[in-house]
C-alpha cells in the first residue's frame, strides 16, 4: 500500500474538463475558449469541380495563371472539388445500397485526382501535392516557395455522419475547405466557381434569378432556396465558427475575378457569419 508522501503515487491535475462528462456541453462552455490562428495569412481556395476541372483547360489554365502570378504576394493553398465523375461514384454506389461512410470514402478518390492534375499543372512553379497527414508541414511548404495542393474532401471516409435524406455524405468538398480555413485561422474562403455568386435561383436553369451580392448563413438558411452554391452543412457551420467568418464565391471564368478577391475586394457573393 503507497503512503499519500509515496513519489509512485498517481497525480491528480486539476481542471475545468477533469471531472467532465464531455456529453452535456456544460464543461465546455466553462472554458473561455479563444482558438489560436496558426496561419491566418493563408487564402485557402477552393477550385471548384464539374464548374471549373470538368470544362477543361480552357476554364482552368486561365485560372492558374492568376495563381501563378499571386503566389509570390499571397500564401494560397488550393483545394479541389470532384466534379462530374464524383456523381456518378455517388450514383452507382446509392443503387447498391452501400452506406454513406463508403459512398463518401469513394467520393474522396476524385478530388485527390483533380488535385494531382493541378499539381502537375504547377509543378514548374512549385505545385506541390499534399496529403491530409503533411497538413503541418504547410508552413516549411510557403517558405520553399510551394503552392500546395490538396483534396478538398474532408478526411472523415468511413466515418462520415449518417445523411439526413438519403446516402449522399453532407460533408464534401465545399465543407472539407471551409473546415481548412477555420484551423488554419483564415477570415475567409474562396470558392472559385462558373457563376457570379449566390442567385435566388439556379441561373443556368433560370434566367430571371437574382444576384445575391451579400447575406448572412442565417438570412440564407432562412430562406430556403431551392438551390444552393455550397453545400448547406458549410452555411451551418459558419454559424459558429470562430475563426473564418466569411466565404466567397467568384466566377473564375471571368478574367481577373480571383486576383480581385485575393487582394480583398468583395467581389462575387459574400456569404458571412454574421
Amino acid at each position: 500500500m503507497q503512503s499519500k508522501n509515496d513519489p509512485r503515487e498517481r497525480r491528480r491535475l486539476g481542471s475545468t474538463l477533469s471531472d467532465a462528462t464531455l456529453t452535456d456541453g456544460r464543461g465546455a462552455e466553462a472554458i473561455d475558449y479563444r482558438p489560436m490562428a496558426m496561419m491566418p495569412d493563408v487564402k485557402v481556395l477552393k477550385i471548384g469541380g464539374q464548374s471549373i476541372m470538368d470544362r477543361g483547360r480552357k476554364a482552368l489554365l486561365p485560372i492558374l495563371d492568376e495563381v501563378v502570378a499571386a503566389k509570390d504576394t499571397h500564401k494560397l493553398l488550393l483545394c479541389c472539388g470532384g466534379g462530374t465523375r464524383a456523381r456518378h461514384i455517388y450514383a452507382v454506389a446509392s443503387d447498391l445500397e452501400m452506406p454513406t461512410g463508403i459512398l463518401a470514402a469513394l467520393g474522396g478518390y476524385v478530388p485527390r485526382q483533380n488535385a494531382r492534375m493541378l499539381q502537375m499543372l504547377l509543378a514548374k512553379h512549385g505545385g506541390l501535392f499534399m496529403m491530409h497527414d503533411d497538413f503541418e508541414k504547410l508552413p516549411l511548404y510557403f517558405r520553399l516557395g510551394c503552392i500546395p495542393v490538396m483534396t478538398g474532401m474532408p478526411p472523415f471516409g468511413y466515418w462520415e455522419k449518417p445523411a439526413r435524406g438519403g446516402r449522399i455524405p453532407e460533408h464534401r468538398t465545399d465543407s472539407g475547405v471551409f473546415l481548412t480555413a477555420e484551423v488554419l485561422g483564415a477570415k475567409r474562403a474562396i470558392f472559385v466557381k462558373d457563376e457570379d455568386g449566390l442567385f435566388t435561383d439556379d441561373p443556368k436553369k433560370n434566367p430571371k434569378a437574382e444576384h445575391i451580392p451579400r447575406v448572412t448563413a442565417k438570412e440564407l438558411l432562412a430562406r430556403d432556396l431551392p438551390d444552393l452554391v455550397v453545400e448547406r452543412v458549410v452555411l451551418e457551420y459558419l454559424g459558429r465558427s470562430r475563426s473564418c467568418t466569411e466565404i466567397q464565391i467568384v466566377n473564375g471564368l471571368v478574367p481577373g475575378m480571383l486576383t480581385r478577391a485575393l487582394a480583398g475586394e468583395d467581389v462575387g457573393t459574400l456569404i458571412t457569419r454574421d
